[in-house]
Order: structure tokens, then C-alpha cells, then sequence
């Protein structure tokens, strides 16, 4: 008596994401956009600076350029020789004069310090003006170069673009930038049970029939991720129709994305199909949903041409990968490895799922053999509170539809507590565990500290945490982030108001000088 072939072991979604990423090589075309259009792509190479921004010395104030020189004492009162406006170039600053000045106006030669208007007083019709403090060399000066140097690199070949760092491009003049041409992706789901909204009514559904749902959010997701789709729409479940979908999907494409019949019934087709094509891996993977996935490759036909307007070698072979047929299943699948795998075709130096830390609101008294990744919704308190079965179906999308791009998880397999739900990967995010943030600085904390950006190891939770523990190094970072002082924080190139932000796993921060009058 033959004994039962024993089941390979779950594969860790670890090293099921590594093996993808080690295959994922940046596909090397290149293509020119307009600044405009560049939201969401993947820069191509570094943006270096031709310029100082700002260009020259200027005001940071409404109010009076002088040589602090000339002003030793409350209550001088010195002629007013010129009017300078943003925009417009004055001249040199005589000895034992002031000039009249706007915000973003540039300093007159000879001119060291700003004294802004509410400490003046105007006298005789603005002739003359009486100065009530005493000015230090620099104060409401922004100097040249101060945000960016001439020669520096302000982006990095290899970061995703958003709108802050279109600004940031436009702002030294590039009106078009190089960034890694759009992955080209064919998308189809597989099912003779399959029915598209619309086509029939949901009274006159026949039995065992659905609504193709996945359809509609994977190609969004594909959208969103830069990719150029080519939806081919539903294929039966049958071995020539899978075959000829298989072919034309392959020519001229990178990726095919499929969902549904990666498993080895008789009516899924794919895996026979590709592997007659092809090659193909079909995972089990430690995860919870998501279990089933295949990732294989089919060689591109002889005649494939890339696009004449990008810069690219021809393509040899199409990247597979199959997902779940369960909608949910399907979803976080693709977040947590289509996604990076798609950044990293287009060279993109950075492709984890963004994390959130939050307290687990909910116990979890039985572990899952797999990693587990569990629907949650933000509660009043601001925690992640659980949406479980049975108040939801396996297949149910309605907190991803709330809550979209971050499921919540925990990696492990230990016994679920009440307030310690991690994962890296989720949306309730990660306990006290070490995090890696890329910390920025700008202006004169830049200049104080010696360094416009620096990666920082942290047990930090929220913003205030790590402000605290720079400040704890003592030094420069004592004096330039000290509590005493106004500082301005972004996280993710957003501005934030709330120390309290959380703060996950390969979050952007950046600490700058608040800046008065515009």
C-alpha cells in the first residue's frame, strides 16, 4: 500500500515576497513627462539642482532692510532710500539707510538683517522710519541656497513622485522629468460562474452565477500603481480559450495578472496552460487570506516591439502571476506581493506597504497556523477594533472599501492579546519593535545639523517620540529640535500639526524652521 505523498510545507509570505523581488528586475525603459503628468511615477534618474533655491538672499518679512551696523540702539530712525517688491531687484544699500521691503523680495547689496514692520513706525509719508529694536546680521534674511544648493541632489533615481516632490522638481525648474516607463499588465479573470455588472440583473442571476468584482478593483490598483492595463476581460473555464488568452496577453506585455483557477481542479486551466507556455510555480504561502498563488513566466513572441517613444531593450519573457478567485483573498494578495513587485519593475527604491501603528482593541484567543491578516475598522478611540465573522463572509469587501490600502495583520503565531496586534504589513500596525524612518532636514536645522537627510533606527511610536529621542543625542540635534523652539514636522511630505502621529516602518519625516510671511 502506496503511502500518501506527504504536502510540501506553507511557504512564509516572507520569503514568497523575497524569491518575486529577486525575479522583478527593473524592466530599464525610460520615457520624458511632462512635470504635470508625473504624480505616481517612479523617477529614472537624479534630479540635480542647476540653481540655488531661493536664488538669492531675500526677506522673509514685510518690513525694512538695513545694516544691523547702523542700528545699535531702539529708536533710530534712518531715511528710506528705496522700495523693494518680490520680483524686483533693488540697489545697493547706502550706509545710514533703509530700504522698504516685501516678503520674497531680494536683499539690496550691503543689506544684513529684515526688521519687519510691526517693530517700525513710518515718518513723513514713509520718507523716513523709526526702527524700535535692535536687528541681528541675518534676521528675517532667507539666505541664497538655503532650501536647496546648486549641485545638490534633491531627488533620488528610484523615488515614487508625489505632489510635494513635483513641487519640489518644478521649483528648480525642470518642466519635464525622466521617469521608468509604465509596466505594461494584462488583466483577466478566469470562471464560467462569472458575470459582469450589468449584463443580466441581479433578479435574473442564475444559480452559482456572481458578479465579477475583481475586475473592477484590481485594474484600479493597477491604475494607481502607474501601470498601463489591457483588461481582456473574462475567460471561460476552458483549456483553448485559457491557451489563446495566455498568447495574446503575453505579446507586448510585462506582467499577466489573472484571478481565479490557480488551483489544480479540472476545471482550472491556468496552471496546464502556462506550463505548456511557459513556467510555473503554484505557492501555498503562510498567509491568511490569500493561501493560493501562482507566480510563473511565459516567453514573449518573436514579434514583440517595445514602444518606439520609449527608451527600452526588447522584452523577452511576460511575468505570470495567478491570485485567489475570493475577492478579499485576491485584494491582500495583491497588496502584499503584486504591489512591491510592480514598484520594482519601474526601479522604485522603496516598495513596502506603508504601516500604521495602532492598539489592537480586540483579543484573538486562538492562533492561525498562518500569518494573519485580519479586517479592522478605527474605532472612537483611535484603535483598531476587529470586524469579525460572522458579521462578515470571507468574500465580504466592505472595510477594504473603508479602509483600502492597509488589511491589519500580525506575523506571528503566538496567542492573540488584547492591545498588541503587529504586523508590518497592517493597518493596526506594529507594537514598540524597532522601525526605520528617513528623517529630512531643512534650513537652518540642516545647516546646524550638517545634513539635509539621515536614516534613523527608532523605537519611536509616534512623531513627538522620535523628536525626543534625536533631541536625546545631545548636540546639534539638542539644539535644533529642542522643545523650546517653534519647529515645523511633515510626515510622508504631508504637514502635520499633531506630535502624536503615528509613526510606521519607512515613514518620511522632516523638521524645518516654521517660516513667517509667506
Amino acid at each position: 500500500m502506496s503511502e500518501t505523498p506527504r504536502r510540501p510545507p506553507l511557504m512564509p509570505l516572507d520569503d514568497a515576497l523575497a524569491r518575486l523581488l529577486a525575479a522583478a528586475a527593473p524592466l530599464g525603459r525610460t520615457e520624458i513627462v511632462d512635470t504635470f503628468d508625473a504624480d505616481g511615477r517612479v523617477l529614472a534618474q537624479d534630479l540635480v539642482s542647476a540653481l540655488h533655491v531661493p536664488p538669492q538672499d531675500n526677506s522673509s518679512m514685510d518690513g525694512y532692510a538695513v545694516r544691523a551696523a547702523d542700528v545699535r540702539a531702539a529708536g533710530v530712525e534712518l531715511p528710506v532710500t528705496q522700495r523693494i517688491a518680490a520680483g524686483h531687484a533693488g540697489g545697493p544699500l547706502a550706509p545710514g539707510s533703509a530700504a522698504r521691503i516685501f516678503t520674497g523680495a531680494p536683499m539690496p547689496a550691503g543689506a544684513d538683517a529684515v526688521v519687519m514692520q510691526e517693530d517700525t513706525q513710518a515718518l513723513d509719508d514713509g520718507a523716513r522710519v523709526r526702527l524700535n529694536v535692535v536687528p541681528t546680521p541675518g534676521q528675517w534674511v532667507r539666505a541664497a541656497g538655503e532650501d536647496v544648493t546648486r549641485g545638490a541632489a534633491v531627488l533620488q533615481k528610484g523615488e515614487r513622485l508625489a505632489p510635494a516632490s513635483i513641487g519640489l522638481a518644478a521649483g528648480i525648474g525642470m518642466a519635464s522629468l525622466p521617469v521608468a516607463a509604465r509596466p505594461r499588465v494584462a488583466l483577466f479573470s478566469t470562471g464560467d460562474e462569472l458575470v459582469m455588472p450589468g449584463a443580466v440583473p441581479p433578479e435574473a442571476m442564475q444559480p452559482g452565477a456572481i458578479y465579477n468584482s475583481n475586475r473592477f478593483f484590481l485594474r484600479a490598483l493597477l491604475h494607481r500603481l502607474g501601470c498601463a492595463v489591457s483588461d481582456l476581460g473574462i475567460v471561460p473555464d476552458d483549456r483553448d480559450a485559457t491557451l489563446q488568452a495566455l498568447r495574446q496577453a503575453a505579446d507586448g506585455h510585462d506582467l499577466i495578472l489573472t484571478s481565479g483557477g490557480v488551483s489544480v481542479g479540472e476545471e482550472d486551466h491556468i496552471k496546464p496552460a502556462v506550463e505548456q507556455l511557459g513556467a510555473l510555480d503554484l505557492w501555498q504561502i503562510a498567509m491568511k487570506p490569500g493561501k493560493p498563488f501562482a507566480y510563473g513566466s511565459i516567453a514573449a513572441p518573436s514579434s514583440r516591439r517595445d514602444a518606439p517613444n520609449v527608451d527600452a531593450p526588447p522584452s523577452t519573457v511576460c511575468h505570470f502571476m495567478g491570485l485567489p478567485g475570493n475577492p478579499v483573498s485576491s485584494y491582500v494578495t495583491f497588496l502584499l506581493l503584486v504591489r512591491p513587485f510592480l514598484l520594482r519593475l519601474q526601479g522604485a527604491r522603496d516598495v513596502a506597504l506603508p504601516t500604521l501603528a495602532m492598539r489592537a482593541d480586540f483579543t484573538l484567543a486562538k492562533a492561525d497556523k498562518r500569518r494573519e491578516f485580519l479586517r479592522a475598522r478605527r474605532n472612537a478611540a483611535g484603535r483598531a477594533g476587529a470586524v469579525r465573522q460572522p458579521e462578515l463572509g470571507r468574500a465580504d469587501l466592505r472595510p477594504l472599501g473603508r479602509w483600502p490600502d492597509r488589511p491589519a495583520g500580525r506575523p506571528d503565531h503566538r496567542r492573540g492579546r488584547h492591545g498588541a496586534l503587529h504586523s508590518r504589513a497592517g493597518a493596526a500596525g506594529m507594537s514598540a519593535a524597532a522601525r526605520t524612518v528617513t528623517v529630512r532636514y531643512f534650513a537652518a536645522i540642516r545647516e546646524a545639523l550638517g545634513t539635509g537627510s539621515e536614516r534613523v533606527a527608532t523605537q519611536a511610536a509616534t512623531l513627538s517620540a522620535l523628536r525626543d529621542e534625536l533631541i536625546a543625542r545631545g548636540g546639534a540635534h539638542a539644539e535644533a529640535l529642542a522643545r523650546g523652539k517653534a519647529v515645523r514636522m511633515a510626515l510622508d511630505q504631508l504637514l502635520v500639526t499633531d506630535e502624536q502621529a503615528a509613526l510606521a516602518d519607512g515613514a518620511e519625516v522632516a523638521f524645518f524652521p516654521p517660516v513667517t510671511g509667506g
